[in-house]
């Protein structure tokens, strides 16, 4: 039953480019793999890789090396993109954030073999660090991860298992896959992506950005997330901006700049927990079996106290079903964060002149919209 359930909710859920916007060949100067059918320039900081899951897949990943990087990315894209169509962003996050970047296209995108499912991209992701790790050399305390839409369930998932994770950063995320389509106050086995019950087990800091007219994932997702979270590091709520177009926006790339920036200068803390050697292998909660209805962590969260915040004093055993609300049925609470300009405009950092086409969809929901290029980064032209 599981297992139905959980291929139902995938089709719900993963929308490849059909067909894949891109090939894989080999060079013939070079010998190694590279990139075909798409305007991508050759360049020997750019490595295009073929890594095997545990699961038997071979999926499609794209590393960009920057000289003057501290830190590396690991990159989880949305739902309804492959790695040709986000090259140039992925190009240009790496110059202008200055870290290493490693992207690449879950089973059953572009070129990667397989079906898409949520367990897929659960191993998906942890070849992707295996591979920063183990053929690049990165170390979990300086590993960034970066997770759009649906890449914020594979990216909160993985984090949630590794304790001394640089920093995370959800751009547009859900709180699960049910929630999105269902205002839905608790997580039920077969839910998908349950980024809501997995936040609080993130020991790092957390950046999270939405916009506020987001009209696929209602920017609640992020402002729930953003609540349960152990570190936050002040959000980004980009006014105006909505699924797939906030690299629009200068506040987007200056608020990035602005979060690497403190997350290089501040000393990495310690948990004092270290990994046991087959720490990607532990047992998760699977929507392929059969679980019980439980309460989310939305419930959950009075046993943890936030470090941004106080809980109020806990009730009394008789009382506290009935004082017990959760985020679903609160007023939001002022918090500081950063809202952005309706509409995008000229700055120093970017110049969103054009966009191309980018879909992001959920369910029967199709959103088409604008998502940046590479002119979004150049800086302002001086007029003599």
């Amino acid at each position: 039953m599981g297992a139905v359930t959980s291929s139902m909710a995938a089709k719900f859920a993963f929308f490849p480019p059909n067909p894949a916007s891109y090939g894989v060949g080999v060079n013939e100067v070079t010998g190694k793999l590279a990139m075909t059918g798409v305007a991508i320039p050759k360049r020997e900081n750019v490595d295009v890789l073929k890594l095997c899951t545990k699961r038997g897949n071979s999926i499609v990943a794209l590393y960009i090396s920057n000289p003057s990087a501290k830190l590396t990315m690991l990159y989880s894209h949305g739902n309804a993109a492959d790695l040709g169509q986000m090259y140039d962003l992925l190009s240009q996050l790496s110059l202008h954030l200055r870290v290493n970047l490693l992207g690449y296209d879950y089973s059953g995108y572009g070129q990667s073999s397989g079906k898409p499912s949520e367990q897929n991209t659960y191993a998906d992701i942890e070849a992707a660090y295996k591979c920063l790790v183990e053929m690049y050399g990165a170390k979990e305390e300086d590993i960034i991860l970066y997770g759009q839409s649906v890449g914020s369930g594979p990216t909160t998932d993985l984090a949630s298992r590794l304790p001394n994770l640089r920093a995370v950063i959800l751009h547009s995320p859900i709180l699960s896959g049910l929630r999105v389509m269902y205002p839905v106050k608790r997580t039920y086995w077969f839910d998908i992506y349950k980024n809501i019950d997995k936040i609080p087990l993130v020991n790092c800091p957390v950046l999270v950005i939405h916009g506020t007219a987001d009209d696929v994932v209602d920017c609640s997702h992020g402002k729930q997330l953003w609540e349960h979270c152990k570190q936050k590091y002040e959000p980004l709520w980009v006014k105006g901006g909505n699924h797939c177009n906030l690299e629009l926006y200068p506040e987007y790339i200056k608020h990035l700049k602005k979060f690497i920036a403190a997350i290089e200068k501040s000393s990495h803390q310690k948990t004092g927990y270290r990994p046991v050697p087959d720490q990607l292998d532990r047992p998760r909660s699977s929507t392929d079996f059969r679980e019980k209805p439980r309460h989310s962590m939305d419930h959950l969260r009075d046993l943890r106290r936030s470090i941004d915040f106080k809980e109020n004093p806990r009730a009394s055993t008789d009382q506290k079903e009935k004082l017990r609300v959760g985020p679903d049925k609160r007023k939001d609470k002022s918090r500081k964060s950063i809202d952005c300009p309706e509409k995008a405009y000229n700055g120093a950092d970017m110049i969103p002149e054009k966009a191309r086409n980018s879909i992001d969809r959920f369910g029967e929901m199709v959103r088409s919209v604008g998502l940046c290029n590479i002119d979004c980064f150049r800086p302002t032209a001086t007029h003599a």
